[in-house]
């Protein structure tokens, strides 16, 4: 006959007994759930507050300019980042796509960043340059003429709404007041700069030099500087702020 089968309960067959006993017992199960929570939040957390920053700087990062400001801001109102997003993530096929990987100090003067959770449209973290202002300006009138599989609504309307800039002090004073490094010339100079950067004809050496890298020329071929003329200035600032054919990233963080 076969040998009796002990009375002794096998060790995983024990663990699953007592975290049975756990599971009914709401008020243990709640006592330990907060233990685990807590251990594991100081663990997150703590290592923090021994760091002065947690944001790689990289070099060519700079603040918007008052004209890529407006746009942004534009860019924001529309919803574009529900079906846009700015954020490449560091996969074969994406990297193929679209770029370099997205680095944190991209988005480290983006209140709120842009990074996006769906995309509809491609993503935009790398568009600077790669379309010509003409190309935008199409598509912003009529997106099917030039992608015409593109479910995006016309935006035309944007070339007729002319800006002049009378807020875009007090808007980089609100950025300032969140963390931008926006300084007091900067500041002076804002609605100086905005006008500026969209019109190749004017005095736009100081601007420059306080927005290394910002292009200038008349974004819309119009008139005037539109709502068009500031967010074709931000979409093509886009990705090229930073140099990646000589970035290396630093492997001591």
């Amino acid at each position: 006959m076969p040998d009796e089968v002990p009375n002794e309960l096998p060790h995983h067959t024990w663990f699953l007994d007592k975290h049975k006993f756990i599971e009914t017992n709401a008020t243990l199960l709640l006592v330990l759930s907060f233990l685990v929570v807590t251990v594991g939040g100081i663990v997150e957390i703590a290592p923090l507050f021994y760091l002065q920053n947690t944001i790689e700087k990289v070099e060519g990062v700079r603040p918007y300019s008052p004209l890529e400001l407006t746009g942004r801001e534009v860019y924001i109102r529309e919803g574009c980042y529900v079906c846009h997003s700015q954020m490449i993530r560091p996969m074969r096929d994406e990297v193929e796509r679209y770029g370099h990987y997205s680095l944190a100090a991209e988005s480290m003067y983006d209140h709120p960043f842009q990074w996006g959770s769906k995309r509809t449209g491609p993503d935009l973290a790398r568009v600077g340059g790669r379309y010509s202002d003409d190309w935008h300006l199409d598509h912003l009138r009529d997106p099917q003429s030039v992608v015409p599989e593109s479910v995006m609504p016309k935006y035309g309307f944007l070339e007729n709404t002319i800006i002049e800039g009378e807020y875009v002090q007090e808007l980089m004073e609100t950025h300032q007041f969140v963390g931008v490094p926006y300084t007091e010339e900067m500041i002076v100079n804002a609605s100086a700069d905005f006008r500026a950067q969209a019109d190749p004809d004017s005095d736009y050496d100081g601007m420059l030099e306080r927005y290394p890298g910002a292009q200038v020329r008349n974004f819309d071929r119009q008139p005037g500087i539109s709502e068009a003329d500031a967010l074709i200035a931000y979409l093509q600032m886009l990705g090229t702020l930073v140099d990646f054919s000589t970035f290396t990233p630093d492997a001591s963080r």
